[in-house]
């Protein structure tokens, strides 16, 4: 069960146990280049400006939908109304970590991009224009939040991103079945242990040596801290990044030992 005062407490013991961000200390060649390319690249890109001015329109719309949630994990197909501005404040990855992938897009050039949880398109957005080569499939459950979704992908003029509408369970194999391979993965649509653990054994069969996976709020419960435990120890998985409230994973065969680290950011 998710409790804000128990992220807190694990948030203060991350900052103080991880490296300090500035890459001293860190041994691996590799995630020192990620820390001092993509983690402290401190840039303003003309593409956040973009975005970041949808945002803010979106955070003064008040116009009301109604959201019926047909995510991945759902035990209750709930109806409700909502404000645009409410689902932007509480749904939208934060400018830094919407920021951080557009980064990692743009320094490693994935060029299939999975995305589950579109929301209303922020992240969507940046994970697009970090390589606008690239094919973005996006994923979300919530069929007026997929229309508005499209509608912020026009307003941005955006054109390779393919969203898909309705539940994961339903959607995420046939999808994966058409791809030869997942470059980039950001799962951001359930926040349990048991669809996070489905997912990602979803995308074992469709990554190579060069794949990198996020996962979303690693440390939002007890579940998920399970979930990423369970994740990071794979076999699969030679290196994994824990940045607090993301969780990135490799796979490089490249490296000698499996290595973890917890990163300030």
């Amino acid at each position: 069960m998710h409790s804000p005062i128990r992220v807190a407490t694990k948030f203060i013991k991350y900052y103080l146990s991880s490296s300090n961000g500035k890459g001293h200390g860190i041994h691996s060649p590799f995630v020192f280049d990620f820390v001092i390319n993509v983690l402290n690249d401190k840039r303003h890109y003309a593409a956040y400006e973009k975005i970041e001015n949808l945002r803010h329109e979106l955070l003064q719309d008040n116009s009301v939908i109604e959201v019926r949630d047909l995510g991945a994990g759902s035990i209750k197909r709930s109806s409700h109304l909502r404000k645009i501005s409410s689902i932007a404040r509480s749904a939208a990855k934060p400018g830094k970590l919407a920021q951080l992938l557009y980064r990692i897009v743009k320094y490693y050039q994935p060029g299939n991009i999975i995305e589950l949880g579109t929301s209303l398109g922020i992240s969507s957005a940046y994970l697009s224009a970090g390589n606008p080569a690239s094919a973005v499939t996006s994923f979300e459950g919530a069929p007026e939040i997929a229309r508005l979704a499209k509608n912020n992908f026009t307003t941005l003029d955006i054109n390779n991103i393919q969203l898909v509408e309705g539940n994961f369970d339903d959607t995420l194999h046939h999808e994966l079945q058409k791809m030869s391979v997942v470059d980039l993965a950001f799962i951001d649509g359930n926040h349990r242990s048991e669809p996070t653990l489905r997912y990602f054994n979803e995308f074992l069969h469709k990554i190579n040596d060069e794949s990198i996976l996020i996962f979303d709020d690693i440390h939002w419960s007890t579940e998920m801290e399970e979930a990423w435990d369970i994740i990071k120890n794979d076999n699969s998985v030679t290196l994994s990044i824990d940045l607090f409230f993301l969780g990135i994973v490799f796979f490089r065969k490249d490296f000698k030992v499996k290595q973890d680290f917890s990163i300030r950011f």
